[in-house]
């Protein structure tokens, strides 16, 4: 259940991204009498979706291969995670550069692309990004596919009542916000690959048990602030990352990462307004 509501947003964040993009290419072919092209955006869309789903399939069949033996395991989760951390970065770069433009952004695309096979590649590049983006946070963050699923579906339904003008929402609030968690989510899969890493070098004898990488910061255990049990702890565990008795590297390096995307944003954000 703990890793549910992660699951959720994520699938809810680039589900969203995605459809709203099929659906600013499909309104454009519309108002430039181009409905003959609409059957390749959804052939395109189609193979971006068999591609997520074949490399979803091929990331969770090697993590449950590399899951027998425990060391192995920590190595490779955390090897894995710092791999999908640089993924995710770039994911989160693109978007913090381009998501307030997206519209037209797409549309440029759409007006630039005058064949039929520009149309069907467009439309399966923007799908299969945000789909490789949701099999990548899944694999590395290990979320629930249910939470994945109810995102998605959530988007979906979304998306229609914006295209159909149901209903009005602002879309760049919802953008930012999702952003925002997904910045969080993205540093506590550094900080988890960081304390894997140190415990996989434990066991397997490589660092002393009482090496300095492993003092703890603080140790918050068994109280409200647990991170598996306690009553602030859980909630702050799933929604930031929050850790009881992170070590110290851990720790510095998990918010160093995060402050350090977030000043990205603000630099960005702040020159665009310039």
């Amino acid at each position: 259940m703990d890793l549910l509501f992660p699951g959720l947003i994520v699938g809810f964040r680039e589900g969203l991204e995605a459809f709203l993009i099929i659906a600013i290419i499909l309104r454009y072919l519309k108002k430039s009498n181009r409905e003959a092209s609409v059957r390749f955006v959804w052939q395109g869309a189609a193979l971006g979706v068999a591609l997520s789903l074949l490399l979803g399939g091929v990331l969770y069949w090697i993590a449950k291969s590399t899951s027998a033996v425990d060391p192995v395991a920590k190595l490779w989760e955390a090897g894995a995670s710092v791999f999908a951390l640089v993924l995710v970065t770039t994911f989160i770069a693109w978007m913090i550069k381009n998501g307030s433009s997206m519209t037209s952004e797409v549309e440029s695309k759409v007006r630039k692309t005058l064949s039929n096979a520009g149309i069907f590649v467009l439309a399966f590049a923007f799908v299969a990004r945000e789909g490789v983006e949701i099999a990548i946070f899944t694999f590395a963050g290990s979320y629930s596919l249910l939470g994945i699923l109810i995102g998605i579906l959530v988007s979906l339904v979304l998306t229609v009542l914006v295209f159909f003008s149901l209903v009005k929402v602002n879309l760049s609030v919802i953008f930012n916000v999702t952003l925002v968690y997904l910045i969080l989510q993205a540093g506590f899969l550094l900080g988890y690959a960081v304390h894997e890493m140190l415990s996989a070098f434990k066991d397997l004898g490589l660092l002393d048990a009482g090496s300095a990488v492993y003092v703890k910061l603080f140790d918050l255990s068994g109280t409200v602030l647990d991170h598996k049990t306690g009553v602030l702890g859980l909630p702050l565990y799933v929604a930031v990352g929050w850790y009881s008795k992170p070590e110290i590297v851990q720790f510095a390096v998990q918010y160093l990462y995060t402050i350090g995307v977030f000043f990205f944003w603000w630099r960005y954000a702040k020159g665009s307004r310039a």
